[in-house]
């Protein structure tokens, strides 16, 4: 797929725009999509995600300012992927913000916001570099400045950001690990895995083993898992454990068993090496564990800074991280990043109060 800029926004003849009547176009001009059209959808800069694609001539590209747009939108109403594709075909509030009036067909389909996802952070993956992120600081810049907002006064807060994976059991956690392994050993080669291990291979087999057998049984099943995750382990060395699911679930037995006298066994408070950062489920293996104000969370979190004015407030920048990472280690790497100036930025956070000054820190207490 070939990159290119979506630099053309005249409406032609035929724009659904020219059939509303001039109380219908003075509405929509006036309505938040008058905004988003004439100041934030200009300012999205194409050309910084032109390194996704393809430099070789082949069909071109979905617009990236209207896939930007859209993700914008998307969070403003607190839309679902599919809800943002079905609205843009029938709203002209959205399709006027994004400049589509003129598309004969609006050019987002089920898959374009997922598949655009995935781009972003596989080069972020790569290179380090998460253009998503600088993209939307550049918007923030353009928004304060709209709202007449200097920066100089900034507040800083953190949330917890739950990962979309189910709470496993241990026992559970375990299985999952190796029905993974399996699976994935069962679709290269069916003849791989001895009779014993291939109900592992069954998606129906996780009910049966878990749900539909006696409470009683609970220690010899355990039993009875921790001997089949040896064995495909050992089965597997040498051809399988390159494989992401091996290693997961070589990280599981490390940090949920250990071997005692010859013979596996879970894992104690007493025997140590028990902490958050533990595989919380192999569908998202970065997930980490942290209890906040009494609660469970499993998954991430988000430093969330604001630039404050009398007109309001705007989001100028985020961090984003695994949720063992501390508000205030958050806070050290956003100044460090943060650039030299000869003015004084004061940084509001929770139970803190933070003056910036040439990048260097001076910390005093108080009560907020």
């Amino acid at each position: 797929m070939a990159f290119k800029e979506n630099s053309s926004q005249q409406m032609t003849l035929t724009d659904s725009f020219w059939g509303l009547t001039e109380r219908e176009k003075k509405a929509l001009e006036n309505s938040w999509a008058g905004t988003f059209a004439e100041e934030i959808f200009p300012s999205i800069d194409e050309s910084r995600f032109s390194v996704l694609y393809s430099d070789k001539a082949s069909r071109p590209n979905t617009p990236v300012n209207v896939i930007i747009g859209a993700l914008l939108i998307k969070e403003l109403f607190d839309y679902s992927d599919d809800e943002m594709v079905e609205n843009l075909m029938l709203d002209l509030h959205l399709q006027y913000a994004l400049h589509t009036t003129s598309f004969k067909e609006q050019p987002l389909s089920d898959k374009t916001l997922s598949r655009f996802r995935k781009r972003c952070y596989d080069y972020e993956s790569l290179y380090n570099v998460d253009l998503y992120h600088d993209c939307i600081n550049d918007l923030s810049e353009k928004i304060k400045k709209l709202m007449k907002i200097n920066g100089r006064i900034r507040r800083m807060d953190s949330m917890m950001i739950e990962s979309n994976i189910r709470k496993l059991s241990r026992v559970e956690l375990l299985y999952t690990c190796i029905s993974r392994l399996a699976a994935v050993i069962a679709k290269q080669d069916e003849t791989f895995l001895p009779a014993e291990l291939k109900h592992y291979a069954d998606p129906n087999d996780f009910n049966r083993v878990m749900y539909h057998q006696r409470s009683t049984d609970t220690d010899e099943r355990l039993q009875t898992i921790l001997k089949d995750a040896d064995t495909i382990l050992l089965i597997s060395s040498g051809k399988y454990d390159t494989l992401q699911t091996y290693e997961l679930l070589v990280r599981c037995l490390s940090e949920q068993t250990i071997i005692e006298d010859g013979k596996r066994r879970l894992r104690e408070k007493s025997d140590g090496r028990m902490d958050s950062a533990m595989l919380q489920n192999p569908s998202d293996p970065d997930a980490t564990f942290r209890i906040k104000a009494g609660k469970g969370h499993r998954g991430y979190a988000a430093n969330l800074e604001e630039s404050v004015g009398e007109t309001g407030s705007v989001v100028t920048d985020y961090q984003y991280d695994v949720n063992t990472h501390s508000d205030s280690a958050f806070l050290k790497e956003n100044l460090e990043a943060r650039k030299k100036s000869d003015e004084t930025t004061t940084i509001v956070t929770d139970g803190a109060y933070y003056s910036d000054e040439n990048t260097k820190l001076a910390k005093e207490k108080m009560s907020i």
